[in-house]
């Protein structure tokens, strides 16, 4: 028993007590109806009652009969109940989660993988609790209680069934054993199934351009083949289990009817007795065979709580709830260390950074120096593992992480250099930047992209559906989406991550262009390679693995001919410059 799932029982509290609480009842139902056919059979056999001196008994027999199977209906609804409601709560959480941890957490992880635990996984977890933790209360309780009406009655039977009674439990701990193991190795096969297959399907282009989808066709064979192996395997233990607890209450059962006749031969005990227990055996060792048929379920559900766990309980990056956005003209980044990994050299250390209201900064570096690191940051996807940024005007200064999350980064405009379009309308992508933006603030921001010219060409225009990821676009068309996207937003505070690097030279000038009259009296940060883009920033940062090496504008920092002029002469941007 995962105890983690079943704290979650608390979430449908009311319908977890009803399902106990059905199953004792069902207990007792038993109880009555052993010995309501015990007394009938006693009755005809051995004093010879008539048929209508036995009515009242039978009505209470087919009473008793009709209760239980209503009650069985009832446990069955209410764990029903317990499951649906605890899957919606989970998937709810699971979501907000990843929503919360963002974008820092969800691309170190694969997509398939994350939307199988968020679908299956959680689907997963409906057997458990509509079945295999009902079964496992029933176990409990309805054994429990005809071991409290055997005692009184005959004390032998009573010392047999709990002797016998545990083997049942102890057996099937020590297939769980196996089974848990397997079960996790399966539902890990399933996740990196579903992961590889989601990547294929994206990158179907690529293997066909490269002819590789036929070897992609052999790995997703042999992928197959391991998880129907280990499914197998996980069904063999489940086999063996429900065996070996069937033959243990089989014999069970015997030993109890072998000293129960014996005793009955030579007259130790009672005839109505003895059959009444001859009865109640089976209804006792039932309930632990029907928890070791259901046990395949329980494990299941155990392997996938494992993942669903470990994502709810990764820290968030800082707590989204805070206080409002402060009037403020100074951002300041204050010896801001990150470190994704204990064994992971820091993506920024010890950067300090004052960016001034309305001034326009400008990170350059190569590739992995942690120009996207400061991105993060100041959108609140990563936490500074050491130092702090603040917020400063002329009376106080309050740190970032104090600050409501949702309300900061309404504060912002973003776009980085693949930006994600929806499977909707172009309208309804730009929208996204603004939720209350007009038709005209729509047009006015796709004219500031460039945009508005190839958006009218389209089939329906600013209705036109782009399809997954923008489909129906080019790179550059899709690009110009996204930066509408943002200035429809007029937003005191822009990042641009390469966000022309997908544009020709023409589109790009003109973008920036509008984009310098757009944000006049915003403040913003450039993160670019093109000389274009950077050198009208007010403050060039130039980033080295993760320290600042040098910053000034640009004709400061080409007089130094230092690591800026290096990196100009890298991208062949000397010459021009």
């Amino acid at each position: 028993m995962d105890k983690r799932l079943l704290g979650e029982a608390r979430l449908a509290r009311f319908a977890f007590l009803a399902t106990v609480g059905l199953s004792f009842l069902g207990g007792l139902f038993v109880i009555g109806q052993a010995f309501l056919l015990s007394r009938i059979i006693n009755r005809v056999f051995l004093e010879g009652a008539t048929q209508s001196s036995l009515g009242s008994l039978f009505v209470w027999l087919l009473g008793a009969i009709t209760l239980r199977a209503l009650n069985q209906v009832g446990i069955q609804v209410a764990a029903a109940e317990v499951a649906i409601r605890i899957k919606q709560a989970l998937r709810r959480r699971l979501m907000d989660h990843l929503l919360q941890l963002g974008p820092a957490y969800t691309q170190q992880e694969r997509s398939g993988e994350l939307a199988l635990t968020v679908t299956d996984g959680i689907e997963a977890l409906d057997s458990f609790f509509r079945d295999y933790l009902p079964a496992l209360f029933i176990a409990l309780l309805i054994p429990l209680t005809i071991l409290l009406v055997v005692v009184p009655i005959d004390l032998l039977t009573f010392v047999v069934l709990l002797v016998t009674a545990p083997l049942i439990p102890i057996f099937m701990v020590l297939i769980g054993k196996a089974a848990g193991s397997l079960a996790n190795s399966r539902y890990a096969q399933l996740s990196q199934m579903s992961a590889h297959f989601l990547d294929v399907m994206q990158g179907l282009t690529t293997l066909k351009l490269f002819n590789r989808s036929r070897a992609q066709i052999k790995i997703i064979d042999q992928m197959t083949d391991r998880y129907r192996q280990s499914t197998l395997a996980v069904l063999r233990v489940a086999f063996l289990s429900a065996f070996t607890l069937e033959l243990l209450a089989t014999i069970s059962v015997a030993v109890v009817a072998v000293e129960i006749g014996l005793r009955l031969l030579y007259g130790r005990l009672l005839f109505e007795q003895a059959l009444f227990l001859l009865v109640i055996a089976p209804e006792f060792y039932m309930p632990l065979r029907q928890l070791g048929a259901k046990f395949h379920a329980g494990r299941d559900g155990t392997a996938a709580a494992e993942r669903i766990y470990a994502i709810l309980n990764t820290p968030l990056p800082e707590s989204e709830d805070g206080t409002a956005v402060p009037h403020f003209n100074q951002i300041r980044f204050e010896n801001v260390s990150v470190t994704f990994g204990p064994e992971e050299r820091p993506a920024l250390e010890r950067f300090s950074l004052t960016i001034n209201q309305g001034e326009r900064v400008a990170l350059v570096g190569a590739t992995g120096s942690g120009k996207s690191t400061v991105a993060n940051l100041l959108l609140r996807f990563v936490t500074p593992t050491n130092g702090r940024i603040h917020l400063t005007n002329q009376t106080e200064s309050i740190s970032l992480s104090q600050v409501d999350a949702q309300q900061w980064r309404a504060h912002i405009g973003w776009v980085p250099q693949r930006g994600y379009l929806f499977n909707t309308s172009v309208a309804n992508n730009i929208r996204l930047g603004h939720a209350d933006a007009t038709e005209a603030q729509i047009m006015a921001a796709a004219q500031a992209a460039n945009a508005d010219t190839f958006i009218q060409a389209l089939p329906q225009g600013y209705e036109t559906v782009l399809g997954e990821n923008a489909t129906r676009l080019s790179g550059g068309q899709a690009q110009r989406i996204a930066l509408a996207r943002a200035v429809v937003r007029s937003a005191p505070i822009y990042i641009f991550d390469e966000a022309t690097a997908n544009l020709d030279s023409d589109n790009e000038r003109v973008i920036q262009q509008n984009l310098a009259a757009l944000t006049a009296d915003a403040t913003v940060l450039i993160i670019a390679h093109r000389l274009e883009t950077i050198q009208q920033a007010d403050k060039i940062v130039v980033l080295d693995n993760g320290h600042i090496v040098e910053s000034g504008t640009h004709h400061e920092l080409l007089k130094r001919q230092g690591a800026y002029f290096q990196l100009l002469h890298a991208f062949g941007e000397v010459d021009h410059a």
